[in-house]
C-alpha cells in the first residue's frame, strides 16, 4: 500500500467534498499552494521576518488535504517561489528567497502540514479539544526550523544573533498573532465538519 492510498483510507475534509483520484488530488495540491500564496500577501511589514497569514493557509491547507497532499502543497509552494513564481511575501520570489532570514519558516510549512494533515486523518479536526491540541502542535513547527535558519542569517548579516536577539526578532512578535490564527484554525475545521453533516441529513 502506497503512502497516498493509506491515506485516503482515512478520509479528511477534502475527501467529503471531493471524489478521490489523481486529476483531483493534483487540483487540490495545486489550490492548497495557492490559498497559501494569497495568504502570504496578507501582511504586517516586519523586518528580518513580517507578520503574515501564511501559517494559517498552511495548517488549514494541512487538515483539510491530509498527510501526504499537505506537504505535497507546501513543498509546491517552497519549489515554485524559489523557481521564480511570485507567490512568497510581497509578491517576492527567486532563488535569493533563499538566503532570506525569513526562508527558514517556510521550510518548517512542509512538516507543519503534514503533521496536521496526519492528526486530522485521525480525525483531530473534528473534535474541539483535539483540533485546538493539534492546531496548536503544527503551528509550532514552522519555528523549529525558522528559528535556527533566522539566527543563521542574522549572523551571516554581522547582526546581532544571541538567543535573546532570535527571539526577539522571530518569536516574540509572532504570539498574538499565531495564537489568533490558532484559534480560527482550531475553530474551522470542526464547524466545517458540522456543517457538512447537517447538509447531509
Amino acid at each position: 500500500m502506497t503512502i497516498a492510498s493509506a491515506s485516503l483510507t482515512r478520509p479528511v475534509l477534502a475527501d467529503a467534498l471531493v471524489r478521490r483520484g489523481a486529476l483531483a488530488n493534483a487540483l487540490l495540491v495545486v489550490g492548497g499552494a495557492a490559498f497559501t500564496a494569497l495568504l502570504a500577501q496578507v501582511q504586517i511589514p516586519l523586518w528580518p521576518v513580517p507578520i503574515t497569514g501564511q501559517t494559517l493557509a498552511v495548517v488549514l491547507v494541512g487538515a483539510t488535504l491530509g498527510t501526504w497532499r499537505g506537504a505535497a502543497s507546501m513543498a509546491l509552494y517552497l519549489v515554485a517561489g524559489v523557481a521564480g513564481a511570485p507567490i512568497f511575501t510581497g509578491w517576492s520570489h527567486g532563488l535569493g528567497a533563499g538566503v532570506l532570514p525569513s526562508f527558514g519558516f517556510v521550510i518548517g510549512f512542509i512538516p507543519a502540514a503534514a503533521l496536521v494533515g496526519w492528526l486530522s486523518e485521525r480525525r483531530w479536526d473534528r473534535r474541539p479539544l483535539l483540533s485546538i491540541a493539534g492546531f496548536g502542535l503544527a503551528s509550532l513547527v514552522p519555528f523549529v526550523f525558522g528559528v535556527p535558519w533566522l539566527g543563521a542569517a542574522l549572523a551571516h548579516f554581522g547582526l546581532p544573533h544571541d538567543v535573546a536577539a532570535v527571539l526577539s526578532a522571530g518569536v516574540t512578535p509572532f504570539i498574538l498573532g499565531g495564537i489568533i490564527k490558532w484559534a480560527i484554525a482550531a475553530a474551522s475545521l470542526p464547524l466545517a465538519w458540522k456543517a457538512l453533516a447537517a447538509l447531509r441529513k
